[in-house]
């Protein structure tokens, strides 16, 4: 039988486990975790474009849309037209989103300090270079830093 890998299944795992972990909390205040997620993303980055959504989420198109269906109705997002190109919008939180973004923000702000407490500093230092390594090899880029100015 197979061994696990030694990088992508413990990423996996930290990802899956960060995502219960914040289930309680993004429904407390009523958004699922990936809906949090995408509200996180937009109070810090946005307005930006669905097109960038989807290459840094992953989401497929339709799936994009019913979530920002339910944000929009939620009073947490909305869209905007694009002055740079009218046949599109932008995505932007609204105050309310913003305030359940950095509720969110919190939570893990203070998951992170946890882990970083009992971890060695040369360990995060390995951490960051075996996630360095990760986009080197793979040069995926998720988010163009020129996109909107951000």
């Amino acid at each position: 039988m197979a061994q696990p890998l030694r990088i992508v299944s413990p990423v996996h795992k930290g990802t899956r486990q960060i995502q219960e972990y914040m289930m309680t909390a993004s429904r407390a205040l009523g958004v699922e975790p990936y809906e949090g997620h995408l509200l996180s993303y937009t109070t810090l980055y946005g307005p930006c474009p669905p097109s960038e959504l989807t290459r840094v989420f992953g989401y497929k198109p339709s799936t994009l849309t019913g979530m920002l269906d339910r944000l929009e109705t939620g009073g947490l997002l909305l869209r905007e037209p694009n002055r740079d190109d009218r046949r599109s919008f932008l995505i932007r939180s609204t105050d309310r989103g913003a305030r359940v973004a950095t509720e969110l923000r919190a939570r893990l702000e203070d998951l992170e300090a946890q882990v970083v407490d009992r971890v060695a500093t040369r360990d995060m230092d390995g951490f960051a270079a075996v996630m360095s390594a990760l986009g080197d090899i793979t040069r995926v880029q998720l988010r163009n830093e020129h996109e909107g100015g951000r």
